[in-house]
């Protein structure tokens, strides 16, 4: 049975969806001011992955990440451009899906925006005003937090905590720890009429208003990163229940931060201390965020396949820190190409592309009997130990782990039945091969992986490297052949210098970076 981690209960519990066979998840997206970074992309990623596996175990899921499109950060950067917030969030939005694109984070039922829901902001704020959660102050509606009895139940803070945060708009408030539901339009920024005047919504009304409008008032999982528990997600929670008067969401689920390599503090700052897995104020002070000047993450694009960078975010559980570094990627790819070498191999052996094997799409569907077979024996005890993983909490980490087991066993099996030198003959050995790689696909499946053959970055030259690399393998060959092997240990060392690895096989030579 699937078991997660509730921050609510910090404990795991069974899932049990609110419509049984249904699950609906929320998860909070992106202030489109500035270019996605990185940072940006986890969460996507990770609950691309967890809507795939929930899907692949038979339940009807819909996963809802919203945008917020109006917002003080957007308003103060569209007046430093000197370009309308409109303008300003349509380039930053786009910019945001392009990269999801990239990444294969394609699952998304629903992007909605802020501005597209202004009727269900003010609708809900007027509610909170008439049940006496909410009072409106020259032009301002702010949550009354004293009227929240449970206030604090999600991040353990109490109100006390929050005395004194009442900033440039204390004297307005009742109580400084109140928060703002509406705020009245200063001259010149983008406003929208609602009972208290012309205004804006809070940070905290837009996410309780989408969720509710398109998942309904109590869904099932609310996702994000571990630095929304405190005030953002405890502010919904609020809202959402003193509206309706039950439960917002039944699982609370945060992932980690992108940590700046294992460094506490600013990027490229001296580190201090490991980030612990659920540790806010050290994951916080070494968080890659817009406001550090983390590069643009198309720019990582350039340097590094989508693929590459979706693995190394699953390759962690979702709720440890990140440790982030361009080596760190780097060392990913690397470890990625052991399956790429297998998917060439199962070519050459089998006479048909990996990607185009049949793979289950139901977790019922891709159980087989291994009948006494070894290798089958094998692969089936690696589904089991990544099916394992991901029902223990989406442990990612874990599952990815079963798929290196899994190719290494399968290249094992090409290598003991020396079926690169000659297939003739070997049929049954084939089939058994082919069957653990629709299984090796499927399980990558769940994960968004293996999807597709990968294109390298700057994929328009293509051609040429592929070109040249054939002409300096044949280069190498026809040195061999004359016996001069200077010439083609040369060759060698000098790609390997530059990432290029020569693998000579009874078929021809082929060659990875």
């Amino acid at each position: 049975m699937l078991r997660l981690y509730n921050t609510l209960t910090k404990s795991k519990q069974p899932l049990e969806p609110v419509t049984p066979g249904k699950v609906g998840i929320y998860l909070c997206g992106p202030t489109v001011y500035k270019p996605s970074h990185i940072g940006h992309m986890v969460g996507p990623v990770i609950f691309d992955a967890v809507k795939r596996y929930l899907v692949y175990n038979g339940y009807d899921a819909t996963l809802v990440v919203n945008v917020t499109d109006v917002d003080d950060k957007l308003i103060d950067e569209s007046n430093r451009r000197g370009v309308p917030m409109a303008e300003l969030a349509a380039e930053m939005t786009a910019d945001y899906m392009n990269n999801l694109d990239e990444l294969g984070v394609d699952t998304i039922d629903h992007f909605p925006r802020a501005t597209d829901n202004m009727d269900a902001i003010i609708e809900l704020t007027a509610k909170l005003v008439e049940k006496g959660f909410a009072y409106e102050s020259a032009g301002d509606v702010y949550f009354d937090i004293a009227k929240c009895v449970d206030y604090g139940k999600l991040s353990g803070r109490s109100i006390d905590d929050m005395r004194g945060l009442g900033g440039g708009t204390a004297e307005r408030k009742r109580g400084s720890a109140d928060f703002a539901l509406w705020k009245s339009a200063k001259p010149g920024e983008p406003s929208w009429k609602s009972p208290w005047g012309q205004g804006r919504p809070g940070w905290h009304i837009e996410c309780s208003a989408m969720s509710g409008r398109i998942l309904g008032e109590t869904f099932d999982i609310h996702g994000g990163g571990l630095d929304l528990v405190f005030p953002h997600h405890e502010n919904e929670i609020a809202q959402s229940e003193s509206a309706h008067g039950r439960p917002m969401a039944k699982y609370w689920m945060h992932n980690g931060l992108m940590q700046a390599s294992s460094e506490v503090g600013k990027v490229g700052g001296r580190k201090t201390r490991e980030a612990a897995e659920g540790d806010l104020a050290s994951q916080e002070a070494g968080k890659i965020s817009k406001s550090k000047g983390s590069a643009p993450f198309r720019e990582m694009l350039k340097v590094f396949p989508g693929e590459t960078i979706r693995f190394f975010v699953l390759s962690t559980h979702y709720r440890r820190p990140i440790d982030f570094s361009e080596e760190r990627i780097r060392q990913v790819g690397t470890g990625l190409e052991t399956f790429y070498r297998f998917f060439k191999r199962f070519e050459r052996v089998a006479g048909e592309s990996f990607y185009s094997l049949a793979a289950a799409a139901r977790r019922d569907e891709g159980h087989f009997d291994p009948a006494g077979d070894p290798l089958l024996v094998d692969v089936a005890d690696q589904r089991n130990a990544f099916l394992e993983a991901m029902d223990d909490d989406f442990n990612t980490g874990g599952a990815t782990g079963a798929l290196f087991d899994l190719v290494r066993r399968l290249n094992k099996f090409v290598d003991d039945e020396k079926l690169e030198e000659s297939a003739k003959g070997k049929t049954a050995a084939i089939d058994s091969l082919r069957r653990g790689a629709a299984t090796l696909r499927e399980l990558a499946g769940t994960l968004g992986l293996f999807r597709k053959p990968v294109e390298p970055p700057g994929g328009g030259d293509d051609e040429l490297v592929e070109g040249l690399m054939r002409l300096l393998i044949d280069l190498r060959a026809e040195s061999r052949k004359k016996k001069d092997f200077a010439t083609a240990d040369q060759i060698r060392n000098r790609l390997a210098e530059l990432g290029v690895t020569l693998e000579d096989r009874p078929g021809g030579t082929e060659w990875t970076k």
